[in-house]
């Protein structure tokens, strides 16, 4: 869709269960190969997330509504971006410009991000960004495949 506004702006306190109900989506828990969690411990991380002065969180709004959010963080020195949108806000290009939109801001290289190997709409996100998959990591508990993607 050309005609949808797609825009980031800091996370604000009713933004919380709007991320909170999209987590809850077992298809995007499938996705994205990772669990969802019970309100107080996905309230108390984003109290967290929020606080750490390293990260940056953002909510990606699509025409004025929360469509998902996107952010940065550091892990092991390294500096990362990852973002979750809404089920019925895929398929539309909103990961990509949100991406796009906060490659202004995070200027910072090389970036990272982890995405699962089913995954194909996020892949294809990563890389209309320039991300190139450097690395595959097939985790402990559960045998998920991760790539591993860096924008230099």
């Amino acid at each position: 869709m050309t005609d949808l506004d797609v825009s980031l702006r800091a996370v604000q306190d009713e933004d919380v269960p709007v991320f909170y109900e999209q987590q809850l989506d077992p298809m995007a828990t499938e996705m994205a190969a990772f669990p969802s969690r019970e309100w107080p411990n996905f309230q108390a991380h984003w109290e967290r997330i929020r606080r750490e002065e390293s990260n940056v969180t953002r909510t990606i709004l699509a025409n004025g509504e929360v469509a998902g959010n996107i952010g940065s963080f550091v892990l092991d020195g390294q500096r990362f971006v990852g973002y979750w949108l809404g089920q019925k806000y895929w398929g539309q290009g909103i990961a990509t410009r949100a991406i796009n939109a906060i490659l202004l801001e995070i200027t910072s290289r090389p970036l990272f991000a982890h995405v699962v190997e089913h995954n194909v709409g996020s892949r294809r996100v990563l890389e209309k960004n320039s991300f190139q998959l450097i690395d595959q990591q097939r985790t402990e508990d559960d045998g998920v495949v991760e790539l591993v993607f860096q924008l230099n």
